[in-house]
């Protein structure tokens, strides 16, 4: 049996620590303001990119990576006499399945593997770790394809956004919903649901009000959470917030399988500064 390389996209913005540590090879997609161009996490940083939007008063645009990339980063380990198993944004929020497709008909059967992940971010990432983790229990590529796609149904993505004009730029809202959202203090509860990243809830009031909804979703699964990893990810909080998520996410799992991650600069493109996210798989 062939080893197995498990391949990423930038979006599922895990850090470069886990990356070494389960061995994930990540593609960075790319980020753009006008003419100039950026690969997430390589040439830009959120930090970066939010200094630019500044700078420029605009926001930017992200695109996926060509099937070519893909099948460039494929080959190098096909080559080696490994098999692939790539695990990225879901089909139904970016083209960049569509282009891992694609490089994939360029391989024979088997030797490259994709997962929908039908999330985003480290929703993503958890279903990457999972792969891992079977790689390393001696699983094939076509062994962990099938049970990790099964997982991904059950994982949770869920987001608070504390501004709308990303949301607004990114056709997730309209124009009076941004304005009033903003004068009525509302911070929108997106949730990926089928696939797909939707207004859960508006919350109105502080962040802290948003952040609960959360917060009271993962206690009604705390019995069912898997304790593999549960990730708090954010585009940059007010001093003590992350702080205080973790203190109580801490409160339904053990707080050792907590993450605290910074989302990459696609994301947060999409998402805007103030972001909180709290992800996790159910059993």
């Amino acid at each position: 049996m062939n080893k197995v390389q498990i391949v990423c996209d930038s979006t599922i913005d895990i850090p470069l620590e886990l990356c070494k540590k389960y061995d994930i090879d990540v593609i960075p997609l790319h980020v753009s303001f006008g003419d100039e161009d950026y690969l997430d996490g390589q040439t830009i940083t959120l930090e970066q990119l939010y200094a630019k939007v500044k700078e420029y008063g605009e926001l930017p645009h992200t695109a996926a990576v060509s099937s070519q990339i893909f099948e460039d980063e494929f080959k190098k380990f096909v080559d080696k006499g490994m098999d692939v198993v790539y695990v990225g944004i879901g089909s139904t929020l970016s083209s960049a399945f569509q282009s891992a497709y694609i490089a994939q008909q360029s391989f024979p059967e088997g030797r490259v593997v994709l997962i929908d992940s039908k999330n985003l971010s480290t929703a993503s990432a958890i279903l990457a770790i999972k792969a891992a983790i079977l790689r390393d229990q001696g699983k094939s590529a076509l062994e962990i394809g099938e049970e990790v796609q099964k997982m991904a149904p059950n994982v949770v993505g869920q987001f608070c956004v504390d501004i709308f004009d990303y949301l607004y730029k990114g056709g997730r809202c309209s124009g009076a919903a941004k304005v009033v959202g903003t004068l009525l203090h509302i911070h929108p509860y997106l949730k990926v649901v089928d696939g797909k990243l939707i207004v859960y809830k508006k919350p109105r009031g502080p962040m802290k009000v948003a952040i609960n909804e959360q917060l009271n979703l993962l206690k009604e699964d705390a019995k069912n959470v898997d304790d593999t990893v549960v990730f708090i990810t954010h585009t940059g909080m007010a001093p003590g917030m992350v702080e205080w998520v973790q203190s109580e996410v801490s409160k339904y799992v053990k707080p050792e399988c907590i993450q605290i991650t910074n989302a990459g600069a696609v994301i947060g493109s999409h998402c805007g500064p103030g972001t909180l996210g709290i992800l996790y798989l159910k059993k």
